[in-house]
């Protein structure tokens, strides 16, 4: 077990090392912000990595407070899922009930990679990999959609 400073300066070091890995690949030079994340320009729709202890996710999360517009989006950016799973050999995990360990619902589009602790330093290499070229993927296929789904 880490004490609380300990998992701050773990954190820190994981976040840190992602930038540095970012900085270094080529399809993200010239890019003024590296990630989209919450600058999809939907309200309620976000883009986010979720790494776990058990596995690392590359997220598009529906996460509006109000159930039904929640739902509605989904369904809407459900109608282009041929184009938003491009790229992905497996496709997406589609969870329209997925909820959060706060107890709080929100609907989940997904890529994951089991098997990952991203407390365990000498994994970051791959995490980093796996989350850079996963989102890198979504945020593309997620812009050509976006126009559609507003």
């Amino acid at each position: 077990m880490y004490s609380k400073e300990e998992k701050k300066q773990l954190t820190e070091n994981f976040w840190a090392g992602f930038t540095i890995y970012s900085n270094r690949m080529p399809f993200l030079k010239g890019k003024e912000k590296k990630w989209m994340l919450r600058n999809t320009k939907i309200s309620g729709v976000h883009l986010k990595f979720d790494p776990e202890r058990d596995g690392i996710r590359v997220v598009l999360e529906i996460n509006h407070s109000d159930e039904e517009v929640r739902l509605e989006q989904y369904e809407k950016i459900e109608k282009y899922k041929i184009i938003l799973e491009e790229g992905f050999d497996k496709g997406l995990i589609w969870d329209f009930a997925y909820t959060r360990e706060a107890g709080e619902q929100v609907c989940r589009i997904y890529t994951e990679k089991k098997g990952l602790d991203w407390h365990r330093q000498v994994l970051w290499e791959e995490i980093y990999t796996f989350m850079a070229e996963n989102m890198s993927r979504l945020e593309n296929n997620f812009i050509e959609i976006r126009d559609f789904i507003r």
